[in-house]
């Protein structure tokens, strides 16, 4: 990884979205690369609350043996629990509560049918907060925990360089899906989407009732940095939402002291 890439964003976010969180990136190693080993689950345990600890700057990497759920989107397992598709439907009478995202097991059928397993080519899945980056480190996905108005500048940013309408997806899945399998799955594509998400209404809880996800693959990422200074960044239009950002983090900072 070019240190430099990493210092270049870094000066263009603290230009542009001052004050707010950074982004999460994350890769496949057979070695930790610095990163610490999560916690073994016991039983379930959602993925998306591990990665509080990460978006508070602490490195992490994810095996097989240490999820409780979120193995296959990470693609750590291609199994999934049993009774799956009654799970995320309509459940199965005095035995399973469905979760009623899907009206029939088909549909969740289908649906799985048409979201292929990206498996991972190493033992590891490390997760890092931007500013930990080292030379060592290289991202395959880059990955944001934002408000409606950084997602409107993200959102934005992503299409600066695209003439069709969708250079953004929001596709139905797990929280963890639209973070890893999704966005690796587009990074195969000549041009590559960003995916919004984070819509999963079982992962909600472990985000802030304001913050959805929204994940760029490498390639695309790299063509936005490089084009930021061209981009509506330097309008008038996109200072106002700016300075509001900044007011709304002092309002936050305020309230949590």
């Amino acid at each position: 990884m070019d240190i430099s890439i990493k210092i270049q964003f870094l000066e263009l976010w603290s230009k542009y979205f001052p004050g707010v969180e950074f982004p999460l990136f994350f890769y496949y190693s057979d070695e930790p690369n610095g990163a610490e080993m999560a916690k073994v689950a016991t039983g379930w345990r959602c993925f998306i609350g591990d990665l509080s600890q990460v978006r508070r700057g602490k490195s992490m990497y994810y095996s097989k043996e240490t999820l409780g759920c979120g193995k296959r989107f990470l693609g750590l397992d291609s199994t999934l629990r049993p009774n799956f598709n009654q799970f995320l439907s309509c459940g199965i009478p005095g035995e399973l509560e469905g979760e009623r995202y899907k009206q029939t097991p088909e549909l969740v059928v289908a649906w799985k049918e048409s979201l292929p397993f990206v498996p991972a080519d190493k033992k590891y899945i490390i997760f890092k907060r931007w500013d930990y980056m080292e030379e060592i480190d290289e991202p395959l996905v880059v990955v944001f925990f934002a408000t409606p108005d950084v997602l409107s500048g993200l959102f934005t940013w992503a299409g600066f360089d695209q003439a069709d309408a969708e250079s953004v997806a929001a596709p139905f899945g797990a929280g963890c899906a639209s973070i890893v399998q999704y966005p690796l799955l587009e990074a195969q594509k000549e041009r590559p989407r960003a995916i919004l998400g984070m819509f999963d209404i079982s992962a909600r809880p472990r985000v802030k009732s304001n913050e959805l996800s929204f994940a760029i693959p490498w390639a695309k990422f790299l063509r936005m940095i490089n084009n930021a200074e061209e981009t509506f960044f330097t309008t008038k239009s996109w200072n106002i939402v700016r300075n509001r950002i900044i007011r709304n983090g002092q309002e936050e900072t305020d309230s949590n002291k």
